[in-house]
């Protein structure tokens, strides 16, 4: 894991609830896969007490991770991510240029080897380039992989996905771009705050190695901005050792 994956920047901190803007490679659960580095447990050494994840990011996905501070805030939080409740913005570089914006119903697993139920998902095209576009996903349901399989469903994988997309387009964006991760960012979550009931709306700008490529393509600098007095500085947490 780079030094870079060890710094978490703080988005929102209170009594209840706490939100950091994940990197790309950072596993979030150690249950979720094999990893020295997690981010639960940057977590925790970043704010010095027990955090329970409320929801998932995939591993090569990076943005807004929003965790809980006791075990009934989490409860609360859960309830409103499966009920589809909570509003998920993403924004994804895609191969081709897809229509002005649409809806993408597909049944897809809501885990690995499970039975498909219904999936859906917004999308809106931000940017048009040549060949590729950047778009924005807003999933209503929360299945495995849901805007990757979605976006590759209408034929616009996402850049860098290895899973769903093609190895010659990911190969040119690594060699002309640098861009050696999955081209997809969770910007924006909104939920209801567990304690308050009152809108809880968080924000993760796009992360350098998301943003170079992008300037480099000449997408425009509001797509994947926030208003930086919004921001928090990194907190260092060493690599668990």
């Amino acid at each position: 894991m780079s030094a870079a994956a060890t710094q978490l920047s703080l988005l929102h901190l209170d009594d209840r609830v706490a939100a950091f803007a994940k990197p790309s490679g950072l596993l979030v659960h150690r249950g979720w896969g094999d990893a020295p580095v997690v981010f639960v447990d940057l977590a925790e050494r970043a704010l010095g007490r027990k955090v329970y994840p409320v929801h998932r990011l995939d591993r090569a996905t990076s943005g807004v991770l929003l965790v809980a501070l006791d075990s009934a805030a989490a409860a609360l939080l859960c309830a409103q991510f499966e009920q589809g409740l909570a509003r998920k913005r993403y924004l994804a570089l895609v191969r081709g240029v897809p229509p002005e914006r649409g809806c993408v119903d597909h049944p897809i697993p809501r885990r690995e080897g499970g039975p498909r139920v219904p999936a859906v998902t917004d999308f809106e095209r931000l940017h048009a380039l040549e060949r590729y576009a950047v778009v924005e996903a807003r999933p209503r349901t929360g299945r495995l992989h849901q805007v990757r399989r979605h976006l590759k469903h209408i034929s616009h994988p996402i850049i860098g996905d290895v899973n769903y997309g093609k190895g010659e387009h990911n190969r040119l964006f690594r060699e002309r771009y640098a861009l050696h991760r999955l081209a997809l960012h969770a910007a924006e979550l909104a939920v209801a705050h567990p304690e308050t009931g009152a809108p809880l709306c968080l924000a993760a700008p796009l992360p350098d190695d998301l943003r170079g490529p992008f300037d480099q393509l000449g997408v425009p600098a509001w797509i994947g901005a926030v208003d930086d007095a919004a921001a928090s500085p990194p907190l260092e947490s060493g690599a668990p050792g």
